[in-house]
């Protein structure tokens, strides 16, 4: 039987395959560009925002900047922004960081009072020879760049932080064991709970882009920070391979760098979608059952314009836009 190894050895096709393989795995032929992804069905409207810059054939990383300032200033969302849950002593910190398709990058973390984390984050990549400025140094940064100081705590978020004080009782053990009980419910990552916007885009000229922002895990311990400002791990992009994002717990994505681990399995030829699946599946190999209680969701584009996303637990969901228009994908999951 002629078989794949005999096939390889015969000269003129196998040149023909490693080419088409590296034309896979680095996508030189590109299809629904531009594009943007975003996690959870919610933030279409955010693909939106982002699709005004896009669709004028704008900078992929000028497109994820606007659109993940929607969800940063909507009250609403109670896990991004203003609005947001605050940490264990009612106080809203937020992280961000962004990545453009040269590989600069921009982060601020534990930042408080400024509505727009992204925008600081993105002033970090552009104008200071860092990479990440975090707490009162980001403060001092951002107040020098021009940003006002204002109340992120909205009164619904103070009430809802109130009401589990009540069981916290500000003890700090307490307080945890609470929240992993909590957790067991409705899981960190799921829609009633999810901890972040990452997205990513794909702009005309096939260059990409993404940017994360969050306000973190509800009722964190003070100075907690997860994945979301850190480059590899809530966030990655290669202009050569493709971008990932995270969201859900973030201890356990930056335990694997999760988001680089995406695009290198996507490197190594891999779809998006088994390339988030195969991601997800370290950290059942690092946790075993107990990875059941536990929530991460990735999602990818690569080079070609492919797509896909893939979850520990069930109704993680995706929003995507392109030249066809705006559909949400329910991401499938190792556990139903």
């Amino acid at each position: 039987m002629f078989n794949r190894r005999q096939f390889l050895q015969t000269t003129g096709l196998s040149s023909f395959a490693l080419v088409f393989r590296n034309s896979y795995a680095y996508g030189t032929v590109t299809k629904n560009k531009p594009i943007v992804i975003s996690t959870w069905a919610p933030n279409a409207k955010a693909n939106a925002a982002a699709w005004e810059v896009l669709g004028n054939n704008g900078r992929a990383v000028d497109a994820v900047e606007k659109g993940v300032q929607v969800p940063e200033a909507d009250p609403l969302d109670q896990s991004v922004g203003y609005g947001g849950l605050p940490d264990r002593d009612g106080k809203v910190t937020l992280d961000a960081c962004i990545m453009d398709e040269m590989g600069n990058c921009g982060a601020v973390m534990f930042l408080e009072g400024i509505m727009h984390p992204i925008k600081v984050a993105r002033l970090v990549m552009d104008k200071t020879p860092h990479v990440q400025l975090a707490g009162e140094g980001a403060l001092q940064f951002a107040l020098a760049s021009g940003f006002k100081i204002e109340n992120l705590l909205t009164p619904e978020s103070e009430k809802t932080w109130k009401k589990w004080m009540k069981e916290a009782k500000y003890d700090p053990k307490q307080s945890i064991d609470i929240l992993d009980q909590q957790s067991k419910k409705n899981l960190p990552g799921q829609i009633n709970n999810h901890d972040t916007i990452g997205m990513i885009a794909m702009d005309s000229a096939g260059n990409i882009s993404g940017a994360c922002t969050t306000s973190g895990m509800a009722f964190k311990m003070r100075g907690r920070v997860g994945d979301s400002p850190i480059i590899g791990a809530g966030l990655f992009v290669d202009n050569e391979v493709g971008a990932a994002t995270a969201t859900g717990v973030g201890e356990e994505v930056i335990k694997i760098c999760g988001s680089h681990t995406v695009v290198e399995l996507m490197r190594q030829g891999m779809s998006p979608e088994l390339a988030c699946r195969k991601t997800v599946e370290r950290i059942i190999k690092k946790h075993g059952t107990k990875a059941k209680d536990l929530q991460v969701g990735f999602i990818a584009v690569n080079k070609a314009g492919q797509f896909g996303g893939y979850a520990l637990q069930k109704d993680f969901t995706y929003a995507v836009q392109t030249k066809a228009g705006s559909k949400v994908y329910n991401a499938k999951s190792i556990y139903m």
